[in-house]
């Protein structure tokens, strides 16, 4: 279960990330100008930020297996589309199909796990889960440079057809099927929440480009707040709502998320950041930048389990908070270190890397911790969804830093990384608002827990 769980979230995780390597020479090959290749990223966040709510509801109703071998599938078709496109139109268009089978596939990989483990066993599985994905994000520009530099740009996306095809019948024939509460799909409450999300994100990338003062970015956030909040009203009104706002009255679950938010930005930005550091101010090929944040991503092998078990003995509160901390701390000594020496990258890396792994699993276990087991579904839409918005917030908006104080040529790095140390610190705070872990299980409330009794 956990390791067929695994495979879909690598599979997402890793294009995320893995394109950018590859942007350049799909450029190349198929004319696009430089606002034209940004679509290939951003129509693959869009779609997969949008859905990933509605998804979770729909597997709590059809079925978590079912539904999580629909993204599979529907993941690794579009895969091929992508592989075999010849325009950008067409890539576009393959791309954001892409980012609805992996707004599928993530949020019912978690909801897989949480439904198959109790309470006592669940951070344990929670580690290695959020360990092997964090390898995956921390690991993309590397391997999309390898697969670019030895092979070609379509096979970043061809390595995805056999572990799918491999993948979906496995699925089928190892994993039990579960589902949520019986209930009605909440269809206005699906639509609301995913053009809020669609908004948000659209006034996020295009912040940069269009200027964050443009009517077009105040205007998709004003709608995005507009949606949103009737979101908040519907649901508090609908008899079978997709999220009953009670829930974000739970401490720990409102935490936890604010956590997830301020450590996937500070950690997607760094990895954008740093990935190109080591190509534009080291002289780095793409694999080899890769290989140089290995001090950073080969800390997940180790600590990620460890954290893991630790969550099961001690709680969440105590690694998010640590693990941030020392993130945060990290990058402000990455950002202090001078330009162009790496030896000096490796002890900071080390730390920020040992930060990210022990706060990752434990901010995800608290989110999927806090609520009633039969709610899962839910918790890992939540978390999900949040965690795609703080890492698209995060790349665009340190990435608005970055340009305004001169890139690589003045000091952008330095601020762009000492913001990734302030983002890391926002996180830490945000989680002593955990409670502390109780005897019977994890963090839940005397409440939730009568519920999951």
């Amino acid at each position: 279960m956990l390791g067929l769980a695994s495979v879909g979230s690598v599979m997402v995780a890793l294009d995320v990330l893995v394109v950018a390597a590859a942007l350049t020479t799909i450029r190349a090959d198929l004319g696009a100008s430089p606002t034209q290749l940004e679509w290939t990223v951003n129509a693959y966040g869009l779609s997969f930020a949008m859905l990933l709510m509605t998804a979770a509801a729909i597997g709590d109703r059809w079925g978590r297996r079912r539904t999580y071998v629909g993204g599979l599938l529907l993941f690794t078709l579009a895969s091929v589309a992508c592989a075999l496109a010849t325009s950008l139109p067409f890539l576009i268009a393959a791309r954001a199909v892409q980012g609805v089978g992996a707004a599928v596939v993530m949020p019912l990989s978690m909801s897989l796990l949480g439904a198959a483990f109790p309470p006592e066993r669940r951070g344990r599985a929670i580690g290695v889960f959020s360990g092997v994905t964090g390898i995956a994000v921390l690991g993309g520009p590397m391997i999309g440079g390898a697969v670019t530099e030895g092979l070609a740009w379509q096979w970043i996306f061809w390595i995805n057809v056999p572990v799918g095809l491999i993948a979906i019948p496995l699925v089928l024939r190892k994993v039990t099927e579960s589902t949520g509460p019986s209930r009605r799909l909440d269809l206005a409450g699906a639509v609301l929440v995913s053009l809020a999300v669609l908004a948000l994100v659209w006034g996020i990338v295009n912040g940069e480009s269009a200027g964050w003062s443009s009517a077009e970015v105040v205007g998709s956030f004003a709608a995005g707040v507009v949606l949103l909040a009737g979101f908040g009203v519907w649901e508090g009104r609908s008899g079978h709502s997709m999220i009953p706002l009670r829930f974000f009255r739970q401490r720990t679950f409102t935490a936890a998320n604010a956590a997830g938010f301020f450590l996937t930005a500070a950690l997607f930005a760094a990895v954008f950041f740093l990935s190109q550091y080591m190509q534009a101010v080291l002289g780095s090929a793409p694999f080899a930048a890769g290989l140089q944040l290995l001090p950073w991503t080969a800390t997940l092998f180790v600590v990620g389990p460890l954290a893991g078990r630790l969550v099961d003995r001690v709680g969440e509160r105590p690694l998010v908070v640590i693990g941030l901390t020392l993130q945060g701390l990290g990058m402000f000594w990455v950002a202090a270190v001078d330009s162009g020496q790496y030896d000096a990258l490796v002890v900071p890396l080390v730390i920020t890397g040992c930060g990210v792994s022990l706060a990752m699993p434990a901010a995800q276990s608290a989110a999927m911790g806090a609520l009633p087991r039969d709610a899962v579904g839910i918790a890992s839409g939540v978390y999900s969804m949040n965690r795609q918005l703080g890492g698209a917030a995060g790349v665009a908006v340190l990435g608005s830093v970055f340009a305004s104080a001169g890139g690589y040529g003045g000091d952008g790095f330095t601020r762009a990384l000492g913001g990734c140390g302030v983002l890391s610190l926002l996180g830490a705070l945000a989680g002593l608002g955990i409670a502390a872990r109780r005897r019977t299980g994890g963090p839940v409330a005397p409440k939730a827990m009568e519920e999951v009794r």
